[in-house]
């Protein structure tokens, strides 16, 4: 994959707002903009392959220097690894 710098800051940026709104639903967790840019990257790769197991489409697709980025589906795919952690972290 190749970036223009503009496409790859407006690429992080994108990340970094998926990963908030997907770490803001599932209840959050510490960290501030690297985790969420790390969240946003997770819940793009995590909800693109829910949606196609399930056989759902993508509603929102956003075109980034010629490579597509899953909008909904980064939020829902952060939310749920969100989840997961909190599932696996609890403490007893």
């Amino acid at each position: 994959m190749t970036f223009t710098l503009p496409g790859l800051i407006l690429f992080i940026i994108i990340a970094a707002i998926c990963g908030a709104i997907g770490k803001a639903i599932a209840g959050g967790v510490r960290g501030g903009l690297i985790v969420s840019i790390a969240l946003g990257f997770i819940g793009a790769v995590l909800g693109p392959w829910v949606a196609h197991k399930l056989k759902l489409p993508e509603p929102f697709m956003v075109q980034i220097s010629g490579h597509p980025f899953p909008i909904l589906w980064s939020i829902i795919g952060a939310a749920l690894f969100v989840a997961i952690l909190h599932l696996f972290s609890r403490r007893r």
